[in-house]
């Protein structure tokens, strides 16, 4: 029964009772009643506490939305981007970029390492640039990137930073007040409904924001800049997913950010502990890269066989690598509402069960 399983994906994660509960609640007109325009303040003013920042926007399309409204938004035809890329998502905002006419110069890194500070000054130096790309944490690989020398970088470049977050935000500490644009979404760490991108933009993303015009309609940041002010919105907005994150920020600000960090980083160091102990190997080429919010294993050539197995015969779904990586990694999820001991035990009981 598909109801009985466990998912310990690396999103959309499982969404807590009262999370569901709050979705399935009545609510507000988005587009007539002055009671939605409240809430969404409201909402925003929560989002900002996690953020740390003072200007945030929530966008009515799954994550990815968030990545391509930033490039439509930031990016003019024969800007020239740097786009960071140790791993799928970092090499995807190049695509983003030459979709919207920009020229993409991807700075690529080994997938098991890290981003390379160097390699990004080099390219600073030759040439000029007025966007830059990265990835907090690759899901895919389960790295998480160490942020901060780059973004000192580029801020003394003046370069508008544009950081994919979401799989991190709400689970392990974002350098969010470094970043131009931060991206987030409704169905990792939050541990609400798919359906949603959150994100922060600093004054002077909204002012090159505002400096052109963007060749997209739903991507168009411009509008949400006084959306909540002036209680009016480009579409018709998502209010009953809305309701379910704002139910989900409520847990994570009732548990305090440090609480949750360490929920993260217990079932984290847990995963790969289970992981040694059963002769297998992290993805990332040292552990000090491997994220709180997901683990990635190296399985080559088993990953679908285990995941297949691990689900049929112990009702605990967990997610391969993409890609090139499909059948050589294996990745646990432990974000968001299952960033418990108790279920990563329950996990890697299984996955030592089919591993014999």
């Amino acid at each position: 029964m598909t109801e009985d399983r466990l998912r310990m994906t690396p999103g959309p994660t499982e969404v807590p009772a009262p999370v569901r509960e709050r979705t399935a609640d009545p609510a507000p007109n988005p587009d007539v009643e002055p009671e939605f325009v409240e809430f969404y303040r409201d909402l925003t003013a929560k989002l900002e506490a996690i953020y740390g920042d003072d200007d945030v926007a929530v966008l009515g399309g799954e994550g990815i939305l968030g990545l391509e409204a930033a490039v439509a938004s930031l990016v003019d035809e024969g800007d020239r981007v740097l786009c960071l890329a140790n791993g799928l998502y970092g090499e995807g905002f190049a695509d983003f970029v030459e979709l919207y006419g920009g020229e993409a110069v991807v700075c690529d890194a080994d997938w098991t390492g890290p981003l390379d500070r160097e390699a990004v000054a080099a390219e600073l130096d030759d040439g000029e640039f007025d966007v830059a790309t990265m990835v907090h944490c690759e899901t895919p690989t389960g790295t998480l990137n160490d942020l901060d020398p780059i973004l000192d970088l580029l801020d003394e470049h003046d370069v508008l930073a544009v950081v994919d977050a979401v799989s991190s935000l709400g689970g392990t500490p974002v350098p969010t007040e470094k970043m131009d644009v931060c991206l987030g979404a409704s169905q990792k760490c939050f541990s609400a409904p798919p359906g949603l991108t959150v994100l922060s933009v600093s004054d002077r993303a909204w002012e090159r924001v505002e400096s052109f015009e963007t060749r997209s309609f739903y991507a168009d940041l411009e509008p949400w800049r006084a959306a909540a002010d002036e209680g009016w919105f480009p579409y018709t907005h998502l209010a009953s997913n809305l309701q379910g994150l704002d139910a989900a920020v409520d847990l994570l600000l009732e548990e305090g950010l440090d609480s949750v960090f360490a929920r993260h980083e217990a079932a984290a160091e847990r995963c790969r502990e289970r992981a040694r102990d059963l002769g297998l190997s992290l993805y990332p080429e040292r552990e000090e890269l491997a994220s709180p919010t997901v683990t990635a294993l190296h399985v080559e050539g088993r990953a679908v066989e285990l995941q297949e197995r691990v689900r049929d015969e112990h009702g605990i779904v967990l997610a391969t690598g993409l890609g090139d990586l499909t059948d050589d990694v294996l990745r646990v999820g432990h974000m968001g509402h299952n960033a418990r001991i108790e279920r990563v035990e329950r996990t890697m009981d299984a996955l030592e069960a089919v591993l014999g």
